[in-house]
């Protein structure tokens, strides 16, 4: 299942905080509104004495990669684009096709 990978910058003049609200609380009702999405996930990045390159990730799932074409082609998306210019300063994105992996017996011993 295709994924978009959203790795995200927020506005300067906001604050953490003020970020995290617009992206968290007010963000997602407008993304779930995007036709054939199916799962939403955001990963604020974890405040630390290193300056991250990043505010955080958002990951979108779709059925196929036709689909995030007709969710990004979609009047939905309109609304979604005007939010983001309220906090987001720069998004970096990719498409990714997610593959889990486990351990080798080597590594358990």
């Amino acid at each position: 299942m295709p994924k978009i990978i959203a790795l995200i910058t927020k506005q300067d003049e906001l604050s953490r905080e003020e970020f995290l609200h617009h992206w968290q609380v007010d963000h997602p009702p407008i993304v779930w509104a995007l036709p054939g999405l199916r799962r939403y996930v955001q990963n604020p990045a974890i405040p630390h004495r290193t300056e991250w390159p990043y505010d955080g990730a958002a990951e979108l799932w779709f059925e196929s990669l036709r689909d995030i074409a007709v969710a990004f082609d979609s009047p939905q998306a309109k609304p979604m684009h005007e939010h983001e210019k309220k906090f987001i300063k720069d998004i970096a994105w990719f498409v990714a096709d997610e593959h889990e992996t486990t351990a080798s017996k080597e590594h358990d011993a």
